[in-house]
């Protein structure tokens, strides 16, 4: 019997891939894939696997898929866009994989709120502005906490990201002014980060939305609001500064 193994493919850029994704893709023998998430170039990877689509399986199926390949003995991959853990409903698979007596691991690959960041060029956490980030979603069909609203987060006023909420930017907006946010607060729009047709919208909580509906821009981006987009001061890091002293380095008067 072999193992299953949850990999993160990175955002879009092909090049973003982690080399153990990449030496397990050559290997396997049955990929089960995220749609048109996953770049061809990636896919491409898979030189003799068995490749499935997940946009047209059912959760059962492809658990029937990972569970029937790995009883006889083969590599099987769950292949994800960014990484597995963040949105990618694998506890429910890696649950019932334990529950067969199946083993698993996960490889973790880059999220694309960090392709996000590099895109725009920006620091997520600031001394002086915040040290604390925010990852979550807007509600519709998948409920969410009535103590992890967005107007209830944003009153820690630090950098907040939105997966799955683009199409809903307007009561994001709407809800993060509602908590706290003042209207002139940086907000960034990243469509497909690293794609080679990577958008990139960046304004205020009162211009955001116009922009972005400007653009047709319904799906597959990260959302970002904080201070850290564009911020007009910050402080420098105590770890470099010459007047502080660490384990490695003693401080210069």
């Amino acid at each position: 019997m072999s193992k299953v193994y949850f990999v993160g493919c990175g955002p879009g850029d092909p090049d973003l891939i982690t080399v153990k994704a990449k030496k397990l893709l050559q290997k396997a023998d049955v990929v089960v894939y995220s749609g048109s998430l996953i770049p061809d170039e990636i896919l491409k990877t898979c030189k003799k696997a068995k490749l499935h689509d997940a946009a047209g399986l059912v959760r059962e199926e492809i658990f029937e898929i990972l569970r029937n390949n790995a009883k006889k003995g083969k590599l099987v991959i769950r292949l994800h866009d960014g990484d597995p853990a963040i949105y990618g409903a694998i506890r429910e698979q890696t649950d019932n994989l334990q529950k067969e007596g199946i083993e698993f691991e996960i490889v973790p690959g880059v999220t694309s709120f960090l392709a996000s960041s590099a895109a725009l060029g920006i620091q997520l956490t600031l001394p002086g502005i915040t040290q604390t980030i925010i990852i979550t979603r807007a509600e519709k069909r998948t409920a969410v906490p009535k103590q992890e609203r967005i107007s209830e987060l944003a009153k820690h006023k630090s950098t907040m990201i939105f997966y799955l909420s683009v199409h809903l930017l307007q009561d994001v907006v709407k809800q993060a002014i509602e908590g706290g946010y003042p209207k002139s607060t940086p907000a960034a729009v990243v469509y497909r980060a690293s794609w080679p047709d990577q958008k990139i919208i960046t304004g205020t909580l009162e211009d955001i939305v116009k922009k972005v509906w400007a653009e047709k821009i319904t799906r597959t981006a990260i959302v970002m609001i904080g201070d850290v987009i564009r911020p007009k001061s910050y402080e420098y890091s105590k770890l470099y500064d010459k007047s502080f002293s660490h384990g490695y380095r003693k401080a210069k008067n």
